[in-house]
């Protein structure tokens, strides 16, 4: 898993383990497969400058789901011993059924190759599939892993961390301060910053969300998660930046370093039409992946 791959190497292994979406060293075979309204300004939008923070975040998942698609674009920054990659994304995420379909695109000095093809990615409750992972695994085939089961709960497994689990995160969020308003792709939004706290993230969590959550909480080595949100005049979550950190032990004889994954999502188009049909169980390979 990708946490482990952190604690067990040197901070560009560790970069380029996040930077290949995820080495994970399991056999595919063997891994299993809220929110209500606001005040209103009276023309139709939420009054968000007005309300208390942790009540506009504490409602941006939920707003979300009244919203239901959007288009998507993420980028995954990872950062450990001097060496920095990043990993980006594009697609469309729908969420009132938490599915989606993004294209990630590796760096081609940490993935290797020049040729190498986007990974398409499937995000589903509980479940990411992926294709084109590499590492061994047929180009017509998928690999499905049990988001639940991964210690980071996919919140950088996939080099995507899920859009509804980065909303259902500001669930948790403390020590929040407004920052004023600014505009951001043409759309005035405001901005907000704060920590948000895993395990209570995970507590407040929508039944979808709360596994993958609960797993990060138990697996990352700090709960406290700094984040920048921005949301629109309807309290709809614009864009959110989370900076995760995990404690890696090195080698031995080495000392211990910080790495540092900073995860961006960008939220637009809101009602996009998205269609997510999930791999039969025959497209998906089950021989052993290779580690890289």
């Amino acid at each position: 898993m990708v946490v482990q791959q952190y604690r067990d190497g040197g901070g560009a292994r560790a970069a380029r383990a996040l930077a290949v979406a995820g080495v994970i060293a399991v056999t595919a075979g063997c891994v299993g497969g809220g929110g209500g309204g606001g005040g209103s300004d009276g023309s139709g939008q939420r009054a968000v400058a007005a309300e208390r923070p942790l009540d506009v975040l504490g409602r941006a998942a939920g707003v979300l789901a009244e919203a239901g698609g959007a288009e998507a674009r993420t980028s995954m920054e990872t950062a450990a011993g001097g060496t920095r990659v990043t990993i980006r994304g594009e697609g469309t995420y729908d969420f009132r059924t938490q599915t989606g379909r993004l294209k990630v695109v590796l760096p081609t000095d940490a993935a290797g190759a020049d040729d190498r093809r986007p990974i398409t990615e499937l995000l589903a409750p509980g479940a990411l599939y992926m294709k084109n992972r590499g590492a061994g695994v047929p180009d017509d085939k998928w690999v499905r892993i049990d988001t639940t089961a991964l210690e980071d709960g996919n919140l950088v497994t996939g080099g995507v961390t899920d859009p509804m689990a980065a909303a259902e995160l500001l669930r948790g969020a403390a020590d929040v301060t407004y920052e004023g308003k600014s505009e951001l792709v043409g759309v005035t939004v405001h901005h907000y910053r704060g920590v948000a706290d895993l395990n209570r993230a995970a507590r407040a969590a929508s039944p979808r969300s709360r596994g993958a959550l609960s797993a990060a909480a138990k697996g990352f080595s700090k709960d406290a998660v700094p984040f920048d949100a921005y949301l629109d005049e309807e309290g709809r979550l614009r864009k959110v930046r989370h900076r995760f950190s995990f404690a890696s032990e090195g080698r031995e004889g080495q000392e211990a370093a910080e790495v540092t994954v900073v995860s961006t999502l960008l939220l637009y188009g809101f009602g996009a039409p998205v269609t997510v049909k999930l791999p039969d169980e025959d497209d998906i390979y089950t021989g052993e992946i290779r580690q890289g």
